[in-house]
């Protein structure tokens, strides 16, 4: 557990290889280049991948840095980045037949924070179309192809798990960052909700949507974390003594054996190392704050899918005709008290969680589902997402099937760094270390 005297570096990912000068950005790319070529016809992780423009960034980094030195710790770095994210050099086609080929005019603001950091754009990550609704992309889970990847950031989780990018952006509106992550064995984090610009992406939910990422590892999640604005991220200590609450949610019982399993596991591991774990106490209204968000969810997105609508069915995904035509007898009256029920818990939520480094509680219902059956329940995610709190998914645990099934810590709201160490911690010791 203590740092290499050595290394600002604990990780020895791709990444902290790369920061540490072990590897050149070419030398990156052209390993996720060659993992693209071993896996992307099995797993169909991309939208669009442009090698050699990859490449070429890469080589310029890599001259950067030998003549200024590096712009930071992600200088060089390979990123993917979901499509609903806008990018100028490559299509962003947001999962929809209607916009193959689209070219935005610039960046979206989180790629080109990250660009003006020295990362390296390697392609399109696929997505459920319009980031929640209609056509489910071609991509499979990279541990079961018969399994789904998670939804909507499909893409983003497959290509993280297969190494074809050490990081990759996504968005969340339920549960579109934790879910694919779990289901696919990576590292996944949703900020608290306005913390990462938004400026260039598809907007499916506003009050909802907010830029996430996976990574390789927890430390990734941070130091993206940082040129994403969240803050300075400090490595936890060793010997540190966190305080985690045990946190089951009103909807335990949606909880597969192998998801409760898992949470328990973690829970003694964190014990077993001498971190306080204590079961905390429900909190008054919270049965009702999944209903709030899928009320809020499908009644933003209906809006945000009318202009679809009114191009014109022809080539319209049935599932969006349904969803501005029958509007699920979502009033406006609804959409009100959905708001403010939500409203008046954020608060509530914030204090009880001020005592705590973080809540530990299920990522998913259990391992991921047949793809025929969908993308699977964001059961443990959509509250979270509502209340606006940061929350991190940490693989390293399996199922019956021999499948990943993530744990996930919560933060109250801005405390997204103290999460990440605390995510971090426990990494290392499911790790074993």
């Amino acid at each position: 557990m203590n740092r290499n005297p050595d290394s600002d570096f604990r990780s020895q990912g791709l990444w902290a290889r790369l920061a540490r000068g072990e590897v050149s950005s070419e030398q990156a790319v052209e390993r996720c280049i060659a993992r693209y070529e071993a896996r992307e016809n099995d797993v169909q992780a991309f939208a669009a991948f442009d090698a050699e423009r990859a490449l070429g960034e890469a080589r310029a980094r890599d001259r950067e840095r030998e003549l200024r030195g590096p712009r930071g710790a992600l200088h060089g770095l390979p990123f993917a980045v979901k499509d609903v994210i806008d990018t100028v050099d490559l299509p962003t086609q947001r999962g929809s037949p209607r916009y193959e080929g689209r070219r935005a005019e610039q960046d979206a603001a989180c790629v080109r924070l990250l660009r003006q950091a020295g990362c390296v754009l390697l392609g399109k990550a696929d997505t459920v179309e319009f980031a929640g609704i209609g056509r489910d992309p071609p991509t499979a889970n990279p541990h079961d192809p018969k399994r789904t990847p998670g939804g909507s950031s499909a893409g983003s989780g497959a290509a993280v798990a297969t190494g074809m990018a050490p990081m990759a952006l996504g968005t969340q509106t339920g549960g579109s960052v934790i879910r694919p992550s779990s289901f696919c064995g990576v590292a996944g984090f949703k900020p608290t909700y306005g913390r990462v610009p938004v400026q260039g992406l598809w907007l499916h939910a506003p009050s909802l949507d907010t830029v996430g990422w996976m990574a390789e590892d927890t430390e990734l999640l941070a130091r993206t974390g940082e040129v994403l604005t969240l803050g300075e991220w400090q490595a936890p200590e060793a010997g540190r003594r966190l305080n985690i609450g045990l946190y089951r949610t009103p909807y335990w019982s949606d909880a597969e054996p192998s998801s409760r399993s898992a949470v328990e596991a973690a829970a003694e591991k964190l014990a077993e190392a001498g971190h306080a774990v204590e079961e905390v106490d429900e909190v008054p209204g919270a049965e009702n704050l999944n209903e709030w968000q899928d009320v809020i969810m499908h009644g933003e997105a209906r809006i945000s899918l009318m202009a679809e609508y009114g191009a014109g069915k022809q080539g319209l995904h049935e599932d969006i005709i349904e969803e501005v035509e029958v509007n699920r007898g979502i009033t406006p009256r609804a959409m009100a008290e959905a708001y403010d029920g939500i409203g008046g818990l954020r608060p509530v939520f914030d204090k009880r969680l001020a005592d705590y480094d973080a809540w530990l509680t299920a990522s998913v219902p259990g391992e991921a589902i047949p793809r025929r059956d969908g993308n699977g329940e964001a059961t443990f995610n959509r509250l979270f997402t509502a209340l606006q709190l940061p929350c991190v998914t940490i693989p390293g645990l399996t199922g019956p099937a021999g499948l990943p099934v993530g744990v996930q810590f919560v933060g109250a709201r801005f405390a997204d760094m103290q999460v990440l160490a605390a995510a971090a911690m426990l990494e290392y010791l499911l790790a074993g270390e």
